[in-house]
């Protein structure tokens, strides 16, 4: 099993982290995988976005050109890469920040309000993680139990309301896809 992917939406929304995550996880579970960003120099506002294989073999590249799993956050996410998305592949879109829907019949699209889900959870920073949430509730990719783990220990010294907030934004993810 090889899954390569691109996450990728304005600097900070945590297009990185949703890579980051799904990486350290699948590392933990004794997969390869690589972890290539790409952003801008603002970072925070302007364009970011990673490349992420997950593999059971190793892995002759990092670059993901055409991506099984594209996760689009924003409009220009979804124009550019959304094309390049492999046939049968999914594309994960933020239908709150993509008003204009991609013209394709030949992959799977899970639109989810994921701005509004955020701030009903009650902050903007867990957008990302119901991304998370939705990558692993449709493909299992990897354990929610690894992710979960991970999450702790990076979050350790950090606000447990956080923490809480991430979590639940990971199970609402997995909830979409049910």
């Amino acid at each position: 099993m090889k899954t390569e992917m691109i996450c990728s939406g304005f600097g900070g929304q945590g297009a990185l982290t949703i890579g980051k995550f799904l990486a350290q996880a699948g590392m933990e579970e004794g997969k390869n995988v690589s972890w290539l960003p790409s952003y801008g120099p603002e970072m925070r506002g302007g364009t970011a976005n990673v490349s992420v294989v997950i593999s059971d073999d190793e892995i002759a590249s990092p670059l993901v050109t055409h991506p099984d799993i594209l996760v689009a956050l924003n409009q220009p996410s979804l124009d550019k890469f959304g094309p390049l998305t492999r046939k049968e592949g999914i594309i994960i879109v933020n239908e709150d920040m993509c008003p204009h829907k991609l013209d394709r019949d030949d992959v799977e699209f899970l639109y989810a309000p994921m701005s509004m889900i955020a701030k009903e959870i009650g902050t903007q920073k867990v957008l990302n993680m119901i991304a998370i949430g939705l990558i692993i509730g449709k493909t299992k990719l990897v354990s929610y139990e690894t992710l979960e783990a991970a999450l702790k220990d990076f979050m350790a010294n950090r606000s447990a309301d956080l923490l809480k907030a991430n979590l639940e934004a990971i199970k609402r993810g997995i909830e979409l896809v049910k």
